[in-house]
């Protein structure tokens, strides 16, 4: 079955790894929520109240988060309340680590630290063969909410 997904990621660092994953036929894209960059920078200029918005009106539409780990996710203030706002709204969550994922100039980046509760479950994109198990892993999540 088909959840709405969400994806929270640190976009300066990650985007390029987030849309391999994004792209990478895990999931159907129009089962994807992902905010576009040029609605976010919009809302980066309008402040954090207008950033809030975007994201509880993203979250709003989703079923289910799946936090990208990246090398710094952890640290991010909107990365933190999405994991937060995910949790008080009742939706699946889970953790994929993207740190091996390829940038545009092929590298890797180091493995960050997990910003997710302990009891919620994570996973290597890589070594987890993450496309073909994102599917999977959405709906463990989504059922372990509901």
């Amino acid at each position: 079955m088909a959840h709405r997904t969400f994806f929270s990621f640190y976009y300066d660092e990650d985007v390029w790894r987030a849309t391999n994953v994004r792209n990478s036929g895990a999931l159907n894209k129009e089962d994807v929520e992902f905010i576009d960059a040029s609605l976010w920078e919009e809302a980066e200029t309008a402040g954090d109240d207008a950033i809030k918005k975007l994201i509880d009106g993203a979250l709003a539409k989703s079923t289910v988060t799946a936090v990208l780990i990246g090398a710094n996710t952890a640290s991010r203030k909107w990365v933190k309340y999405e994991v937060n706002q995910s949790i008080r709204r009742g939706k699946g969550l889970f953790g994929v680590h993207i740190y091996r994922i390829k940038d545009q100039n092929g590298n890797e980046s180091t493995q960050g630290t997990n910003p997710l509760p302990v009891d919620y479950p994570v996973y290597l994109w890589i070594k987890d063969k993450g496309a073909g198990n994102m599917g999977k892993w959405v709906d463990a999540a989504y059922d372990a909410e509901n």
